[in-house]
């Protein structure tokens, strides 16, 4: 295995003889990234709405659509050998790309303290199922700062060094024995007819429920390539992250959903996470609870990465500062504003990837000398800015068609044309 990234600069291609990962490394990474306890939450949020069959349509297509961007940004990262915002630079200019790493830096902190809020909450529920409700371990306060200090002191201590010498040898087994004992105890207690044949009660669209799944593995768009710059092949990195990404998050989404039909007809989070609690008197959850804090490490190390390219400051200090503004943010933060920032993340990074994908593969044809890169470039800043304003302009006049993959193609579509437009000049 590589080096851990911290060891290069945030702004440097990593050398050709580290890239030393395959396409299994990155199936079983970004399977047990696509794993989580958020994940299953995600589906809870379709259930009610979209039913069984609607929410599993909506998951499978949303998730694949994602993991084929997801697995295409990732070999922008494999082509330069450089971090997710460094490679920016090639497409934003030098200047340009400190606007997207504010911005990741926003989404980051969120997500990573969405990551220890689920942890909390799940640890609080199998504390009481252990020692009692009334016991000090249930407490909320305590668990928000336990994994809020574990997910730090792993990304100060050096990203995915768990990952590689732990789960990557057998905790990916665990993984896949908790994914198979919680889909054998749906099976076993669930009418599955029954199930199916539910309906949802209208209040969420189809592709509102796109939006939200595909807002998933578009989330890891701007910090892909902080890992995949590690990949022998792209094609390898390609196949392995969509393989990996798309088979975890399917397999998860889609056991929320059902076991929030199938258990909690009320759709509370802390209800659902009740059930799953009950399943192999809580060991399959307790399993993907560990695993959820290499999501919260990852966030917090891209985070600090992403801050790397514009301040002079270590990445181990930028890490450190990072971890306790997501441990506070996660006592602060309600999750029911998860939906609400999940578009947000696809109304930024949606229309800005469609943006990189066009410039790197056809107008760069995937050249990556980022010496030649000038300071701002105007013509995918404004494509980014269309892509940004028909997002919103879709989901405020016209929800029901969705929003993600219109303004990512609109953006594409600009930046294809004025950047063919400034070649000529």
């Amino acid at each position: 295995m590589p080096l851990p990234a911290s060891t290069y600069s945030p702004s440097a291609a990593v050398p050709a003889d580290k890239r030393v990962l395959g396409a299994r490394d990155f199936a079983s990474l970004w399977f047990s990234l696509g794993v989580g306890l958020m994940v299953l939450q995600l589906g809870a949020l379709l259930a009610p709405g979209l039913g069984m069959s609607g929410a599993l349509m909506a998951i499978l297509c949303g998730t694949l659509v994602g993991v084929l961007l997801l697995g295409s940004v990732a070999v922008i990262g494999t082509d330069s050998g450089l971090s997710a915002m460094a490679t920016l630079k090639l497409s934003l200019g030098r200047h340009g790309a400190a606007l997207p790493a504010l911005l990741n830096l926003l989404q980051l902190v969120g997500w990573g303290a969405f990551e220890i809020i689920v942890m909390r909450d799940a640890a609080s529920l199998l504390a009481g199922k252990a020692f009692g409700e009334s016991s000090a371990l249930t407490g909320p306060w305590l668990w928000t700062l336990l994994f809020g200090a574990l997910a730090t002191l792993l990304a100060v201590a050096g990203p995915l060094t768990f990952v590689r010498r732990v789960l990557r040898k057998w905790g990916i087994w665990l993984l896949l024995g908790a994914c198979l004992w919680l889909t054998w105890n749906l099976f076993d207690k669930a009418d599955l007819a029954v199930l199916w044949a539910t309906r949802g009660d209208g209040s969420l669209s189809f592709a509102l429920g796109f939006d939200i799944a595909i807002a998933m593995p578009l989330s890891w768009l701007p910090l892909i390539a902080d890992y995949s710059r590690f990949g022998k092949a792209a094609k390898g990195v390609f196949g392995g992250t969509a393989v990996g990404f798309f088979c975890g998050n399917v397999w998860l989404m889609s056991l929320g959903v059902a076991y929030t039909l199938a258990f909690v007809p009320s759709g509370e989070a802390n209800a659902l996470l009740l059930a799953l609690a009950g399943a192999g008197i809580g060991i399959p959850l307790l399993l993907i609870l560990l695993d959820e804090s290499e999501n919260a490490f990852a966030d917090i190390h891209s985070a600090a990465v992403s801050v790397g390219i514009l301040l002079p400051i270590k990445v181990e200090r930028l890490a450190l500062a990072i971890g306790a503004l997501c441990t506070l943010v996660a006592l602060l933060a309600p999750l029911a504003e998860y939906q609400n920032f999940l578009l947000l993340i696809g109304s930024v990074f949606a229309p800005l990837f469609g943006v990189v994908l066009v410039d790197h593969f056809i107008l760069r044809r995937r050249r990556t000398d980022l010496a030649a890169a000038p300071d701002l470039r105007w013509d995918t800043l404004l494509a980014w800015g269309c892509g940004i304003a028909a997002y919103h302009a879709l989901a405020t006049f016209a929800p029901d068609v969705g929003s993600t993959l219109p303004a990512l193609a609109l953006a594409a579509i600009l930046q294809l044309l004025l950047g063919m437009t400034v070649r000529r000049r």
